[in-house]
């Protein structure tokens, strides 16, 4: 009997998955339930070829995640077949709990509990299920476990997470800047010290990895469209649940009706053992039927928010250097709520005003170490010709204000 499956990815070729404990959790319905959300979210608006999905990029993570602990290995650096076997569990599970269109929900449908947070309780779930067989997996995932260096490898400024949905993200959107060379830099991976450092051979790759992760940052995660059309589902989503609370019956599926008639927090989560299997049967799939049915509601803010989603009527958008002051929002406010013939309170739906930071490097967070020759190791700010510490460490913070089109 053959011992492993094979997935053919189109980024990275044929990937074995062990049959075992591994190709478990690949077929666990938790897991498919990856295959039925998108990786981008609403990415796909700007580019369209952004189709693939969270379960993909999970895959993907796996095998580099076999890639670098092979290359370790090669290296004398010591790791039970249990840890491998543990780590590639943990990877392969990172992104289990991730809400419909990944990011976008996050704070719509769920409040105060992360992705993050809900995967590790589908993880205790699943290990409950298997008889404690991810014991391990959990302890590396969560940072308990004595080799430091494994939970690096899964969650780090250069992990195998990022060094995943980079390549993968490059090439289904066509954004070419964004094509790192991760078999490079898992190839130049080391361990000093219970620590994750990357060889001196590796400089260039691992410069033109932090420019390419600024870059996709930019022009695909928060590119102005993309933001924009999350902001029209947000509140198309937002006016949804606002109905909902006045009695209204709002159109949904099972799992969707239970995130839009109760308030659902952290607390929520830990006290109602029915809310993770509510949370567990959402997909994208979900959020499309009922916008599709809500652009034919009564109420005018919901149909409209609905059909702008539907009909990709974007909300326009503009990009700040500075604050948008309170003035002129009062001032674009009144005009959308004239324009609809809505109230003013109302057209609070019609707009959304927000801060967008993100960090190329955050020298605070965590380090990438390069690893000299001589033994000698330097933070990649200082080993860096091409990038200073200035350039690398600025924060970058943009300020969208996005409104209704008429």
């Amino acid at each position: 009997m053959n011992d492993s499956k094979i997935i053919n990815d189109p980024v990275f070729g044929f990937i074995k998955i062990p049959r075992g404990l591994l190709l478990n959790i690949v077929q666990h319905p938790l897991m498919q339930r990856l295959t039925r959300i998108k990786q981008n979210g609403m990415a796909s608006v700007v580019y369209p070829g952004a189709q693939h999905t969270r379960f993909l990029h999970s895959i993907g993570a796996f095998h580099l995640m076999s890639e670098a602990v092979l290359s370790l290995e090669q290296k004398g650096v010591f790791i039970f077949d249990s840890e491998a076997e543990a780590v590639e569990a943990a990877i392969l599970m990172h992104d289990i709990g991730h809400a419909p269109f990944s990011h976008v929900l996050e704070n719509t449908l769920i409040h105060g509990i992360t992705h993050e947070e809900i995967s590790l309780m589908m993880m205790q779930r699943i290990n409950d299920e298997m008889h404690g067989e991810l014991n391990l997996a959990i302890k590396i995932f969560k940072d308990e476990y004595a080799k430091k260096f494994l939970h690096q490898l899964i969650s780090s400024q250069l992990d195998v997470d990022r060094l995943d949905y980079l390549r993968r993200d490059s090439f289904f959107t066509g954004v070419t800047e964004g094509n790192i060379g991760s078999a490079r830099i898992i190839k130049m991976l080391n361990v000093v010290d219970d620590s994750l450092v990357v060889e001196s051979k590796a400089i260039y790759s691992i410069e033109n990895y932090l420019t390419s992760r600024r870059l996709m940052y930019w022009s695909v995660y928060l590119h102005k469209t993309v933001v924009a059309y999350e902001r029209t589902l947000i509140n198309c989503i937002r006016r949804a649940e606002y109905l909902a609370k006045q009695g209204w019956d709002i159109f949904a599926s099972p799992a969707l009706k239970y995130f839009l008639y109760n308030d659902i927090n952290a607390d929520w989560f830990t006290s109602h053992p029915e809310a993770l299997d509510m949370y567990s049967q959402l997909d994208d799939s979900d959020i499309w039927s009922a916008v599709k049915v809500w652009a034919q509601s009564d109420d005018k803010l919901l149909s409209m928010l609905a059909d702008d989603v539907i009909n990709r009527h974007i909300f326009k958008v503009e990009v700040r250097e500075e604050p948008v002051s309170d003035e002129e929002q009062h001032e674009l406010r009144k005009s959308l709520a004239e324009k609809a013939g809505i109230s003013y309170d109302d057209a609070g739906y019609l707009m959304s005003v927000n801060t967008i930071q993100k960090d190329m490097y955050d020298i605070n967070d965590d380090h990438i170490s390069i690893l000299y020759k001589d033994g000698t190791i330097k933070d990649i700010t200082e080993a860096s010709e091409l990038l200073n510490v200035d350039l690398l460490s600025k924060k970058v913070r943009k300020y969208y204000l996005c409104y209704q089109r008429f």
